[in-house]
């Protein structure tokens, strides 16, 4: 593989209507080296959580998790999953670590977020910006989980807009001060390794990224937050009074902590991944056993057709979140530079299927779902956080499809003047778009270039790979015809916008499935991968229909008139009618 392709993006690029193959052939598999490792793992966490399914359940009502249960997680080697060998950790790949959060997540949410929060982003800028010393300073304590990490960027009145952030450091000697409170941070009531973000003198908006450890002194917590789901886990405020910081504990470079923020919620997504495919497995699990136990008019009621269609609709959809996340995983783990906008889709994808499943799920389960002797309702509470944290899906949204806006912006030479400057700062929450446009602008023909065809999937996908190319050729059509109908004002068409995204969401998640069910073919032959071919044709028939609506919508739409009703519910700030 050339060194140079490693700077591309798969989604970018198709945007543009090409197809870079090469990017996600072959499908990434689990390393021989570490299979062996994860197996162990596995093995270890079965043994450990399949029989705590009560402890789980009165640890989510009592809101609180032991902290004899804390130190079994220490001993058995939660916190050390992505810290290097040499330092006493296992050194997980990214597809290691997300599988194996995978199998946590089958057990209980609250545990495997205190794990994920540790590695995905507590402890992931010290892995991927911190310097010698401070990696042999804080590995060690934290592969033992003597020190648990939590990253600290939310704040009161600034959850997405991160830029907005009023934490202050200010540089006094050798030494930065910081003061500041922090919001919703999970883990802060256990942790002694904090990731804190903070405002730091220079132009405006300057940011800059800190290790603080809480024997600096001024580090303190918030009493437990009484959450709706992942009641177990700890999440509290976490205040910094004139915390007085060492020069040497900063993450990164001075100012540069945007980039530092974006590159660990980015890096860190395939752990969240892993826990949504791991939830889904559970569910249907209980949801086929529920199905075959339970009898309603004479039959059991998994021979209906209904709950065959929610049960099938969870398994396309867990495959298709696996084979997304896995391709993420492997983009990571082969070095690629570039996969903000597919790590991006791959949590909002995941986290909504999740949603679903987590729903259908207890709906299968009838009366039984609702009650708390059984697990539904705790997984139905547990999960709806994921479309909120690591990146609202709303704002993920805007950003995928405003990186395509940029790139295809920047193509089209007769709107690139009025176009200028608008996307140098549309989400704050999620850094500068860059300038990987132009440099595609180098390379390419233009809109709709020449690498239009699906040619490394396997012959037997014929139909489905046709329905991924048509769905390229209406992307890279709508990207164009977006742009050029709303111009300069394309940042407040929030409604387009998502129609963009829901279609790249859509044809990342097809070409992960494709690529997926076409190397099982190669490798199993087509009457062993029969499933699996089934699987990609409901998923690619739903794709197409999706994303035919998404396009045709572009022109004919009823935007404006649910605006005038939104509008008119927030003037009144109640619905008028009533029928007495």
């Amino acid at each position: 593989m050339e060194s140079n392709q490693k700077t591309m993006s798969f989604m970018r690029s198709l945007c543009l209507g090409e197809i870079e193959q090469d990017i996600i052939y072959p499908f990434p598999k689990v390393k021989n080296s570490e299979k062996e490792v994860l197996t162990g793992i596995f093995s270890t966490i079965e043994s450990w959580l399949k029989d705590k399914g009560n402890e789980f359940r009165k640890w989510d009502r009592a809101g609180e998790m032991p902290p004899e249960f804390l130190q079994e997680m220490r001993e058995m080697g939660m916190f050390s999953l992505i810290v290097p060998e040499e330092f006493g950790g296992l050194g997980l790949s990214s597809t290691g670590y997300s599988r194996t959060l995978q199998e946590l997540a089958k057990y209980d949410g609250s545990v495997a977020i205190t794990v994920g929060a540790h590695s995905s982003i507590g402890m992931r800028g010290l892995l991927l910006f911190g310097t010698p010393e401070q990696k042999e300073k804080y590995y060690s304590k934290l592969a033992t989980g003597e020190m648990i990490a939590a990253f600290c960027l939310t704040e009161p009145g600034s959850g997405s807009d991160a830029a907005s952030i009023k934490t202050r450091a200010v540089q006094e000697g050798d030494h930065w001060v910081l003061n500041g409170e922090k919001l919703w941070i999970t883990n802060g009531g256990i942790a002694d390794f904090f990731t804190v973000f903070a405002k730091t003198d220079g132009s405006e908006g300057q940011i800059t990224a800190f290790i603080v450890t809480r024997d600096l002194g001024g580090v303190s917590c918030g009493p437990h937050e009484d959450k709706m789901g992942l009641r177990a886990s700890s999440t509290t405020t976490v205040i910094l009074d004139n915390v007085r910081v060492p020069k040497g504990n900063v993450l990164g470079e001075v100012g540069k902590g945007f980039k530092v923020a974006m590159k660990v919620l980015n890096s860190g997504r395939t752990g969240l991944g892993g826990g949504t495919v791991g939830g889904m497995k559970r569910l249907i699990e209980l949801s086929t056993k529920q199905a075959k136990e339970r009898s309603q008019f004479g039959k059991k009621i998994a021979e209906y057709g209904l709950i065959k269609q929610k049960i099938g609709h969870m398994v396309v959809e867990c495959y298709a979140t696996e084979a997304l996340v896995a391709l993420v995983a492997g983009l990571v783990d082969q070095g690629y530079e570039d996969y903000a906008v597919e790590a991006a889709i791959s949590k909002v994808f995941g986290t909504e299927c999740l949603w679903r499943t987590a729903d259908e799920a207890l709906q299968i389960a009838g009366g039984n779902g609702y009650m708390c002797d059984f697990p539904y309702e705790r997984v139905v509470r547990d999960c709806r956080i994921n479309r909120i944290f690591e990146g609202t899906n709303d704002i993920l949204r805007l950003f995928i499809a405003l990186t395509a806006m940029n790139d295809v912006g920047k193509q089209l030479s007769e709107l690139k003047g009025s176009l200028e400057g608008i996307f140098n700062d549309p989400i704050k929450g999620f850094g500068l778009l860059s300038d990987y446009g132009l440099r595609k602008f180098s390379q390419a023909t233009g809109v709709g270039g020449t690498k239009k065809t699906f040619t490394q999937a396997h012959p037997r996908l014929k139909e489905q790979t046709a329905i991924f190319e048509d769905g390229v050729r209406d992307l890279a059509t709508a990207a164009d015809r977006i742009l050029r109908k709303h111009g300069k004002s394309i940042i407040g068409k929030q409604f387009a916008t998502k129609r963009l995204a829901d279609i790249m969401i859509d044809l990342f998640a097809l070409a992960a499935v494709i690529s997926r069910v076409s190397t099982a073919i190669y490798e199993k032959g087509e009457i062993v991968a029969e499933k699996e071919i089934e699987i990609l044709t409901v998923f690619s028939g739903q794709v197409r229909r999706r994303t035919k609506s998404n396009f045709g919508k572009i022109d004919d739409n009823d935007d404006e008139l649910i605006k005038s009703l939104a509008n008119h519910a927030l003037d009144h700030e109640k619905f008028i009618w009533d029928n007495v």
